[in-house]
């Protein structure tokens, strides 16, 4: 697989899923899709599990020491998931979302589907829409839900680095099964936001690549061993099992590869 596959793939699933969703509507049952969300959740805990032990390279530890490795993700997660929840990087996250989605919407003089402070679907109040006024929902509200959260910055990251684009194809089946209840309500403007997932996920991932040209191995073993630890918490995620505040954590991405070069000068 070549570098880009993933977000190749992405941009496949969301084109494909709104397609199904325009043509099917909501006949898929919400159990259906309840499994599906399961399956990737087991799948999500696995390929993070296998991606953390990227802290036990021979890499990293001949570079920092056998016992720092673990240290080092520990400090990572520690400091970074600090700053990340003293600015409230997620809830900032969601926020910027939100935003972007009012000012979108309100700029073409249309009005949002989902009214402020509810959770309901994306079939909330679609049928009072104009057809313009559906695509721009459509469009700002799957792009944002495909491009704005931890999965799409770990995985166009993984996928640049060289690592693989088994997170990003995780994600891909997730946007396209929401592409098709997305579709189902907001039509054609869902298909249209798989542009906007190739230029982020894939702008992310040329950020990976330059990265795996300008980090040493060992530092990269620290980044991606701290990013499979947050994969996990997007499983439990995904599984219900605890809603982990992983955009908190992200910090942590930039934090591994200081703190070894902090350990391995200060061994140095």
């Amino acid at each position: 697989m070549f570098i880009g596959f993933g977000t190749v793939v992405n941009v496949a699933t969301v084109i494909l899923g709104a397609g199904i969703g325009m043509a099917l509507g909501h006949r898929l049952p919400q159990r259906t899709r309840d499994t599906v969300t399961d399956s990737l959740g087991l799948v999500t805990l696995l390929i993070g599990a296998l991606t953390a032990m990227d802290v036990t390279s021979t890499a990293l530890s001949d570079r920092v020491g056998s016992s720092a490795p673990i240290l080092i993700v520990l400090g990572s997660l520690l400091i970074g998931g600090i700053v990340g929840s003293l600015v409230d990087l997620e809830r900032r996250l969601e926020d910027l979302g939100a935003w972007l989605r009012r000012m979108l919407v309100r700029r073409d003089g249309g009005t949002s589907a989902h009214p402020e402070g509810t959770d309901e679907g994306p079939d909330t109040g679609a049928a009072h829409l104009s057809a313009r006024e559906r695509f721009i929902e459509g469009f700002v509200s799957a792009s944002l839900l495909f491009c704005i959260g931890p999965l799409t910055i770990l995985g166009s990251l993984s996928d640049g680095l060289g690592n693989g684009a088994d997170q990003l194809v995780l994600k891909a089946v997730l946007d396209g099964f929401a592409a098709i209840a997305f579709a189902a309500s907001l039509g054609i403007g869902v298909m249209a936001s798989a542009l906007v997932v190739g230029v982020v996920q894939g702008s992310l991932t040329l950020v990976g690549f330059l990265l795996g040209d300008f980090l040493p191995e060992p530092h990269l073993m620290a980044l991606t061993g701290t990013g499979g630890l947050m994969l996990l918490g997007v499983g439990m995620r995904l599984l219900n099992i605890r809603q982990i505040p992983v955009g908190n954590l992200l910090p942590a991405l930039v934090v591994a590869p200081i703190l070894v070069e902090i350990v391995s000068r200060v061994q140095g």
